[in-house]
């Protein structure tokens, strides 16, 4: 009866469960996920520079939509960018050799993350996913074993790491998995849209492409996503259902892979839903074989047998502090329901939330200034400025516009000293509805400003209904 009035005690303050965090588990997974990050980020500063994206992205553009509390982040002079993507090469073969891993990872944290503050244009949410892995890579003790620091600094060496630094990987993996599938829940995307015109676009893929003009096969892959989002992490966790799961997440990265570009993402996420595997799953696969053993008894060993760890100062801090990151991952996603409408159209909200591959707009936004003094009005040309890139995805997202319109008439007032107002005149189709306004074009875009707590009024509500389309 002692015993389990004690065991009440402990679950009831918590203090059972966060010991748990501090148990030695294997670190080979967190060491192959080391290796995979730094070998993937080191394909995508290939992929940049041979594409020529940094001249596209961050040379050629004459504006650059900064983020409202980054205003500050411009890029680098002369060829100060391509300097900073070899740079992020360099730092990202350090990763994966464990050699100044602190350091690396930290400056690869600031330096990639400079890269993601850069431009509105060229958000991406694998690099805010980057951003936040890169961040808490920092903090884990992923240089213990297999690494250079390691082998420099034997005192350091250890083939465990606590069980929270493995935990809150997965954590961080499950997020965009978990929000990307409650995201999906909408109207559009539950009719099939925009799955269908994308998959339209693409009958030319091998084997099955010519069913994709079919209405099972575009629900079908609708609802495989919907679901596979959802349900993927549970079913990673629970072992009688892990490489089933994992056999159907790696199919559905690899025909993401096929079907859109979207870079290294899906090879990221097939690297990172290995992390759902038992922390030794590298030396069982792998390699390291011949020291499994020894690891496994050393985990065994430092395992606490009924007797809580003891606290420290430090370990209560790194579960406050774990407790903090996660409210504000699991809270943030769900901002968007703060404002009014839809958040595929209004675009309130919908950066930092996993909305992923949800919608589809298409349309056109001209500006018009118009001299506050004699009334003038005129067309200005913000292709003089804009990449047609920036152009594309300013389209459609109020906060782009609203943004280039207050620089606008501060462009025209130092040019030609005059004070003007600016309007625009979006249409825009949501997911194959016919064209509608998106902005007031009464209103004087440059005196409003884009609040992140608070709707923007000069936003036309959603008032087309999503279309039936006849497939075939």
């Amino acid at each position: 009866m002692r015993e389990l009035q004690s065991n009440a005690r402990e679950i009831a303050s918590g203090e059972s469960w966060a010991s748990r965090l501090f148990r030695p588990v294997d670190a080979a997974s967190l060491v192959f996920f080391r290796v995979a990050f730094g070998a993937i980020m080191l394909w995508e500063v290939w992929r940049y520079l041979y594409d020529n994206r940094v001249e596209r992205y961050w040379i050629e553009p004459k504006y650059f939509f900064t983020f409202e509390w980054f205003p500050w982040v411009k890029p680098w002079p002369g060829d100060g960018m391509y300097v900073h993507w070899i740079a992020l090469g360099v730092l990202s073969v350090l990763i994966m050799a464990g050699a100044l891993y602190r350091v690396a990872m930290t400056l690869f944290f600031l330096g990639f993350t400079y890269i993601f503050l850069l431009d509105k244009a060229n958000y991406l949410n694998h690099f805010y996913l980057i951003c936040l892995i890169s961040f808490i890579m920092i903090f884990l003790p992923m240089n213990r074993t297999f690494a250079i620091d390691a082998w420099l600094r034997p005192k350091t060496r250890s083939q465990t790491v606590p069980a929270w630094a493995l935990w809150l990987v997965r954590f961080q993996i499950a997020i965009p998995y978990i929000y990307g599938g409650i995201a999906k829940c909408n109207n559009d995307w539950l009719l099939g849209e925009p799955m269908h015109m994308w998959l339209a676009d693409r009958t030319d893929f091998p084997v099955i492409g010519h069913l994709f003009t079919q209405e099972w096969m575009v629900m079908g892959m609708s609802y495989a996503g919907l679901l596979l989002d959802l349900f993927i992490v549970p079913f990673l966790l629970w072992r009688k259902t892990r490489w089933l799961a994992f056999g159907f997440g790696l199919t559905f990265h690899l025909m993401n892979a096929q079907l859109f570009s979207i870079g290294i993402f899906p090879w990221f996420m097939i690297a990172a839903t290995l992390m759902f595997f038992e922390p030794d799953w590298p030396r069982r696969w792998m390699f390291w074989k011949q020291n499994r053993a020894r690891v496994c008894s050393d985990v065994e060993v430092q395992q606490p047998s009924g007797v809580l760890l003891q606290w420290t100062r430090w370990r209560r801090a790194t579960v406050v502090l774990l407790a903090i990151w996660c409210f504000f991952q699991v809270a943030l996603p769900f901002r968007h329901h703060l404002y009014p409408g839809n958040v595929n159209w209004t675009e309130e909200g919908h950066r930092f939330s996993w909305h992923m591959k949800l919608r589809s707009k298409r349309g056109e936004v001209l500006f018009y200034a118009k001299d506050t003094a004699n009334q003038r009005i005129w067309r200005v040309d913000h292709r003089t400025f804009l990449s047609h890139r920036q152009r594309r995805k300013m389209t459609g997202r109020p906060d782009m516009i609203v943004q280039f319109s207050r620089f606008l008439a501060d462009h025209i007032r130092e040019e030609h000293g005059v004070e003007v107002s600016i309007h625009a005149y979006a249409r825009v189709s949501l997911n194959g509805r016919e064209p509608q306004l998106l902005i007031d074009p009464e209103v004087d875009l440059s005196k409003e400003r884009w609040h992140t707590l608070s709707a923007a009024p000069w936003i036309v509500p959603l008032e087309k209904p999503l279309p039936r389309f006849v497939r075939q």
